[in-house]
């Protein structure tokens, strides 16, 4: 269990399910306050309220991160309270998948405003705060798709190398105030199948979903690195089936 002093307040977006909701509950679990961001306010308040239930600490807040000024209000709310962000994970994420020549315009720029543009607004709404506080720390949720690519994945794992990409140049400007954390999940049980309109790519997925692993392990993960000293920085963790070829 986490002392007082250890204590931290974490972010995290795209806390209404999957990874970003099992992560949440395991770091309130082991004591840190987190504040639930996404745009399913219904699913938050409920999340809260099963979190509190378990004698957690939280709050939450609407977030659509592809709005700059949305991102802004949510980190700054935290750190007015109370008086610091320890830790943002930028989680939100979309995979509708299709091939290229579905031309799903926009499927594409979609993925690229949430899977892309969220986690730039959320580096943009905490950085200030951290280098002024001179410490924190990122925790960018990529994919193995960041590593590799499939068909019907190219533009889903184009995003997710460019969170990859964004949090290597990150890590490397911010010196040793600030760590940062890409955390690339292999194929984990989500709602992100559930935006696959397209039926080759829904066909794909049902297939990769035979060896799912538990969103938990990610949030074992993302544990793990946020529970480590101050000058250890866990930069990268790929979390995939023990099955999984991919």
């Amino acid at each position: 269990m986490t002392t007082s002093t250890d204590r931290k307040v974490v972010l995290v977006t795209g806390a209404s399910s999957g990874i970003g909701e099992a992560t949440a509950k395991l770091l309130a679990e082991r004591g840190h306050h987190v504040v639930l961001g996404a745009r399913r306010t219904g699913r938050l308040e409920e999340l809260a309220e099963e979190i509190r239930a378990t004698g957690g600490s939280t709050e939450h807040h609407p977030l659509d991160v592809t709005d700059a000024e949305q991102v802004r209000a949510f980190v700054d709310a935290a750190h007015s309270r109370h008086g610091r962000v320890d830790v943002m994970v930028n989680n939100a994420g979309v995979m509708p998948l299709s091939k290229l020549e579905a031309l799903r315009l926009d499927e594409w720029n979609r993925m690229i405003d949430v899977n892309v543009r969220g986690v730039l607004h959320g580096i943009a709404a905490a950085l200030p705060l951290m280098q002024a506080q001179r410490r924190g720390q990122f925790v960018n949720v990529a994919s193995i798709g960041a590593h590799q690519v499939s068909p019907t994945a190219a533009v889903y794992c184009a995003t997710k190398y460019a969170v990859w990409a964004i949090s290597e140049g990150l890590r490397q400007e911010v010196g040793g105030d600030i760590r940062v954390t890409t955390v690339c999940p292999g194929v984990t049980e989500s709602e992100l199948a559930e935006s696959i309109s397209d039926p080759v790519g829904r066909e794909e997925m049902r297939t990769f979903r035979n060896v799912a692993i538990p969103a938990s392990a990610i949030g074992t993960a993302i544990a793990f690195a946020i529970d480590q000293p101050a000058e250890v920085d866990v930069s990268e963790i790929i979390v995939r089936p023990t099955a999984s070829q991919a």
